[in-house]
């Protein structure tokens, strides 16, 4: 069945081409959830909710544009939509001047490892670090989709910089001192 044909399906609620969906894209939506959950158990969940979304607004697809880009997005802002209602920014007062510059090496450091530290990023940075570096949205778009100011999306992104920044520089540090 071709994909233009599963999404006029989904569109009736025909429960088997909605598990074909799931199938289809699954891994790649809970990989987007993964980046912006605290956890894999919440991930998991985020990605059910997600799923639900897609599937009650699935009519609103006119067939413009990326079906992919449409879940994605549709995922990201279900994923966005459960801090919305907490206070995970707080306001800023300091300002950081210059944004830390992380090297990695090839061998240096596994991308199991980076993934587990960003993960690891409180709430407010992990958010805007995934949106800017990861996603590649522009500060104006995260203050819009997080309802913060672009001042505040600048901070957040630096932040989150240093603390990886020194995450990594610790965690050489300890991999130095366990070699000899």
């Amino acid at each position: 069945m071709s994909l233009n044909q599963l999404i006029e399906n989904c569109k009736i609620n025909d429960t088997k081409a909605q598990g074909e969906l799931y199938k289809l894209y699954a891994s790649k939506l809970f990989s987007i959830c993964l980046k912006y959950s605290r956890n894999y158990a919440e991930a998991e969940d985020n990605l059910q909710d997600a799923f639900l979304t897609i599937f009650d607004k699935i009519k609103q697809y006119k067939g413009k544009g990326s079906f992919e880009g449409w879940i994605k997005r549709i995922t990201i802002n279900t994923v966005l939509q459960q801090y919305r209602g907490e206070k995970v920014f707080d306001i800023v007062t300091d300002t950081i001047s210059e944004e830390a510059e992380i090297e990695i090496e090839n061998d240096d450091i596994s991308l199991k490892y980076l993934l587990k530290i960003i993960q690891e990023l409180p709430g407010r940075y992990r958010l805007v670090f995934n949106l800017y570096v990861l996603d590649g949205y522009s500060h104006k778009d995260i203050s819009e989709m997080l309802n913060i100011t672009v001042g505040t999306s600048k901070s957040n992104l630096a932040r989150a910089r240093q603390i990886l920044k020194q995450t990594i520089e610790n965690y050489r540090t300890q991999q130095q001192l366990q070699s000899l």
